[in-house]
């Protein structure tokens, strides 16, 4: 059902984690992928994971908080690959800060250099070659925004990370209204807990195991678990979906961090 063959798609942060999940469900489906990463030997290991799909895997050193690299890596990756039918703007970073009173300035504006200005970047150059293709008679595109509950809900030490993703996903709706006339879409999706480079959490932990009893699912989230919200999102079966903020946290927000699940007896 969900054929990419013929599209690309590019995908910030795109050589670890969640990011790497995108770009492998896209390859799994036949898509075509540009990684930007800002490590060489992590953007090579991402393209070696990924050969074996039998797509083209682009990888190009950006930092997306450099407004320049932005700007040319988009060039030369439609240049590159032809065209860029998605863009997904997952790099990010994530720091917690002692409190809110002791944020710092810098703390603030270099998390959201990248958060969420970067993110910023990312969709304003995909969207202008997207205007461009439909100016040129082929219509169509789709952006991909990776937020986190933290757009939803608070947290201590980390309001800078909660500001990043709650205006990323106020930014999505903006761009949702404005670019639907040329056939693009804009979306985010908000990931729950989930295990990567930076989250690591045992699942024997006083932590890990207070995660499962409150999660409907009963597991933390893996980067595997979002492989396919982004083929979704990527393939015309979501072409009339836009504007939207999907969450996917096995049940987290839906529970409510309400009731423990282990004392819930099972069905008979």
């Amino acid at each position: 059902m969900f054929n990419l063959a013929g599209r690309v798609v590019l995908i910030s942060g795109g050589n670890a984690g969640i990011g790497l999940a995108f770009a492998r469900g896209i390859a799994r489906s036949g898509g075509d992928v540009v990684i930007w990463g800002r490590r060489a030997e992590k953007n090579a290991e991402a393209a070696k994971s990924l050969a074996g799909f039998g797509g083209r895997v682009l990888t190009q050193e950006v930092d997306v908080a450099d407004e320049a690299r932005v700007v040319a890596a988009m060039a030369e990756a439609t240049e590159e690959m032809g065209r860029v039918d998605g863009v997904i703007a997952n790099a990010g970073m994530m720091r917690n800060e002692r409190s809110f009173l002791d944020m710092t300035t810098d703390a603030w504006h270099s998390l959201l250099a990248v958060n969420l200005h970067g993110a910023y970047l990312v969709a304003r150059e995909g969207a202008r070659h997207m205007k461009a293709r439909c100016d040129a008679g082929d219509p169509g595109g789709s952006l991909l925004f990776c937020a986190s509950l933290s757009a939803l809900t608070g947290s201590p030490g980390m309001q800078h990370y909660n500001a990043s993703k709650g205006a990323m996903a106020a930014m999505s709706r903006g761009i949702a209204v404005e670019a639907g006339r040329y056939g693009i879409r804009s979306n985010v999706v908000c990931p729950g807990l989930t295990k990567s480079e930076t989250v690591r959490i045992p699942d024997d932990s006083p932590r890990g195991q207070r995660i499962r009893d409150y999660t409907p699912m009963r597991r933390i989230g893996t980067a595997e678990d979002f492989e396919g919200i982004g083929v979704y999102f990527m393939s015309d079966y979501s072409r009339f979906h836009t504007g939207d903020l999907v969450v996917i946290d096995g049940g987290w927000m839906a529970n409510a961090g309400k009731t423990d699940l282990s004392e819930v007896p099972l069905w008979p």
